[in-house]
């Protein structure tokens, strides 16, 4: 199968993060924090996994830092979407990223996302 991440993959309505922001924290790490909606009768069930970001200026000052920290999450993601329920989960930065090399930045961010993604498929 192939991983691929196509537009119904990701979140797109301000509704759809609120909903998420509202919901039920699936998992916490050092950096980020894991929601997804809680399920209720208005809730209409995703078909696959969805994924969100927010990734906020005050906690990663540059612009750089903040997209490679979003280019890790998606990839982790992409690779990982099939097995995951189908539900939306959201990840939001919320601890202030130490100024460190890119480096060491993808793999500080890629085992943390993949130790949540391991996490939400619970």
């Amino acid at each position: 199968m192939r991983a691929t991440f196509p537009a119904a993959a990701r979140l797109h309505r301000p509704s759809e993060y609120a909903l998420a922001l509202k919901g039920k924290r699936l998992a916490r790490g050092a950096l980020f924090v894991v929601t997804t909606p809680r399920s209720g009768p208005d809730l209409i069930p995703a078909s696959s996994a969805r994924l969100g970001l927010i990734i906020a200026k005050r906690f990663a000052a540059r612009s750089v830092t903040r997209n490679t920290i979003k280019r890790v999450i998606r990839e982790a993601f992409r690779h990982k979407r099939h097995s995951l329920p189908a539900r939306d989960l959201v990840f939001r930065l919320h601890t202030k990223v130490m100024p460190v090399s890119l480096t060491a930045l993808k793999k500080q961010v890629r085992d943390e996302v993949d130790m949540l993604l391991d996490r939400a498929m619970q």
